[in-house]
């Protein structure tokens, strides 16, 4: 046996709270993350928060669209950011003693950095949304419609079953009844 004592919880809840669970998403809406929320006291742990969601349909609804919200959170914080200009320019001091206002690369890179961070997690959030949209286009020869066809090797099919196919293939074909009496 060791002489350390047992490693204490830090007392954060660890069974469901309805009212807690609003509080997470209102969190979430606000634009924190779980690791953020759980740091907070009397917030339980993001292994905790992330059974709950498996365990309880009604908090992880809850919690879906309080993430939707978020995304379109930082859909706002994008424009702020990319607006923002205030820190872009910085007044240098040269050898001589005059001064130049130059572009701060290192606080343009962080904005970038900023920007392109939500975009991701925007993109994650609410793919529908705010994902890429790929499309694929399918053509067959010379532009025109794909042609597809399969022989199928009928040849173990008794008589009454080649009969229902047949049936079956024709009435999806538009032409209900033909065929069925012929084996």
């Amino acid at each position: 046996m060791s002489d350390k004592p047992a490693k204490r919880g830090r007392g954060a809840p660890t069974k469901f709270n309805a009212e807690m669970a609003e509080k997470i998403c209102h969190l979430v809406t606000e634009g924190h993350s779980l690791r953020q929320i759980a740091k907070q006291p009397g917030m339980p742990v993001p292994s905790t928060i992330t059974l709950w969601l498996l365990r309880h349909d009604d908090f992880s609804v809850q919690y879906t669209r309080a993430r939707e919200i978020q995304a379109d959170r930082f859909a706002d914080e994008i424009v702020g950011i990319a607006d923002d200009g205030t820190n872009d320019w910085i007044e240098r001091e040269r050898k001589d003693g005059s001064k130049d206002i130059v572009l701060d690369h290192e606080h343009v890179d962080r904005s970038r950095l900023r920007v392109d961070a939500r975009k991701w997690l925007m993109a994650r959030m609410a793919p529908k949304k705010y994902g890429e949209r790929v499309t694929q286009e399918l053509i067959g020869k010379d532009g025109g419609p794909i042609n597809i066809s399969q022989r199928l090797n009928l040849g173990g099919l008794g008589a009454t079953e080649r009969a229902q196919l047949r049936a079956i293939l024709e009435r999806r074909a538009g032409r209900p009844g033909a065929g069925a009496q012929r084996a």
